[in-house]
């Protein structure tokens, strides 16, 4: 079967999924896990008022979903309550409540408000970037389910940019991230004005080439306020071309650390999109550390470990996500320094000027115990 064909049958079959959607249900609190996310988006108005849609607006708008993650519910999973029947908040992600903000000075009211709560007495925000063929209700519940099984810390702040939702829509997502630009960067600067003292962000797929955009432009206007408050950066099988990563690396400078880089070898959806591209490889299954020898990064290779098209192991796959669930914070899962990458799980590492590539072993993987994990056994 040619390589067209394969991408043919892939594009249908990805047609026919069915799409995700908010499904309002108050009741359901109290039995699942409330999640709050707050929302800045470039996306128009959806017409029904319900969401946003995947029209691009050049306003900022900023929301706030509480989600509810269901108890009965897998590990890494996002159980959509089905289009025709009942949702059962024990099996299904319903949204508990939503509220949009009038002006951007409500918005850094209402983050400042909930970064006063934090358990750990920090001003914190985690941001997410959603990636390709995503609508808004995909991308909002995707990273409630994240939150929730990383534990990750922090305020949760997610950009909803206009992606089309379309498996067909390719080029406008491409075009998207070029225009939303603008938009992560006043969202990221909106964040620090509220009092964040820690900014972590975290981008998947097309979304990286965004957060990646954005963060260059806050190098070249010298945003010192963002740029003293990033905590660290986490790219999930990031769709970009190799050489344009290296270019917008170069321009800002020192990146800031931690930054991970999530990659896999599996990776289906970027095997074709470099196919598309006419590319042996997209940053985010790239193989060889040395495309990105002096750049101080780490790039996780997660294919071993990753299922389905493994296009976002790390916010499905169950080891990864107890990996990180089950470090202290952030840096301990994705630290700077080569002991705290690998001895939450076997691994083999390799550095080259800087790039460290750490290959990730399902052997001796996390088990279903609540026990943190141990160090690293000795080799056979």
């Amino acid at each position: 079967m040619s390589r067209a064909l394969i991408a043919l049958v892939l594009l249908v079959l990805a047609a026919c999924a069915p799409r995700g959607q908010l499904t309002y249900d108050p009741t359901a609190a109290g039995i699942g896990d409330a999640q709050r996310i707050f929302i800045g988006t470039s996306r128009k108005d959806d017409a029904a008022g319900d969401a946003f849609s995947y029209g691009r607006s050049f306003v900022p708008r900023y929301a706030r979903l509480d989600i509810s993650i269901p108890p009965d519910r897998e590990l890494g999973t996002l159980p959509w309550p089905p289009r025709n029947g009942r949702a059962d908040p024990r099996k299904h992600m319903l949204t508990l409540d939503s509220a949009i903000y009038a002006t951007d000075h409500e918005f850094r009211a209402a983050l400042a408000a909930e970064m006063r709560l934090s358990r750990r007495g920090q001003r914190e925000a985690v941001v997410f970037v959603h990636g390709f063929n995503t609508n808004f209700a995909e991308g909002a519940y995707r990273f409630a389910q994240m939150q929730h099984d990383m534990e990750l810390p922090g305020v949760a702040v997610h950009y909803a940019w206009p992606s089309r939702g379309s498996v067909l829509g390719y080029a406008y997502d491409r075009d998207s991230v070029m225009f939303a630009r603008d938009g992560l960067e006043n969202l990221l600067h909106e964040i620090a004005e509220a009092g964040a003292e820690r900014i972590f962000v975290m981008a998947h797929s097309m979304g990286s080439h965004l957060l990646m955009e954005s963060l260059r432009q806050i190098s070249l206007r010298n945003d010192r306020m963002v740029q003293q408050r990033l905590a660290g950066v986490m790219l999930i099988s990031p769709d970009i071309d190799v050489d344009v990563f290296r270019s917008q690396a170069q321009t800002m400078g020192r990146l800031p650390q931690p930054f991970v880089i999530f990659t896999s070898r599996r990776d289906r959806a970027l095997a074709l999109s470099a196919t598309i591209a006419g590319e042996s490889n997209r940053l985010g299954n790239v193989q060889d550390v040395n495309v990105l020898a002096g750049l101080d990064v780490t790039l996780l290779e997660v294919g071993d470990l990753a299922d389905g098209s493994g296009h976002l192991a790390a916010g499905t796959s169950p080891t990864l996500l107890r990996m990180i669930a089950r470090a202290q914070d952030i840096d301990d899962a994705l630290g700077q320094d080569a002991q705290s990458r690998v001895g939450l799980l076997p691994a083999a590492v390799l550095t080259v000027q800087g790039a460290t590539q750490v290959i990730l072993s399902p052997l001796g993987a996390i088990g279903e115990s609540d026990r943190r994990p141990k160090a690293r056994p000795a080799a056979d």
